[in-house]
């Protein structure tokens, strides 16, 4: 089942060093099967405040997530994000197909 790794990001200092990681980031997903789905926007907000950016990217499973944001190639790169930015990121499976709302209740 698919995974994604989602990241909200409440503002980035744009710079050298998030020019770096952007440039580098789409190598270090290669080898794990990542692929961006979602990408700052544009958004239309309908509810609710929300003032970031949003990303999303998709892996074929969890262990794949894990691997890659484990991996040496992206460790080599995470602190450009994570020093000029300030943002939160999560792991979380996809739900299967035909998944209905209430499927939760059970």
């Amino acid at each position: 089942m698919a995974a994604y790794a989602v990241c909200l990001i409440a503002e980035t200092k744009f710079g050298a060093e998030i020019t770096q990681y952007l440039n580098d980031i789409d190598e270090t997903l290669k080898p794990y099967g990542g692929e961006f789905r979602i990408h700052r926007g544009p958004y239309q907000k309908v509810e609710g405040v929300f003032t970031g950016d949003l990303i999303i990217i998709e892996f074929a499973d969890m262990h794949a997530v894990q691997q890659w944001y484990e991996s040496s190639n992206y460790r080599r790169i995470k602190f450009l994000r994570t020093n000029n930015s300030v943002s939160t990121m999560i792991f979380v499976d996809g739900v299967p197909e035909g998944h209905r709302a209430n499927d939760i209740l059970n």
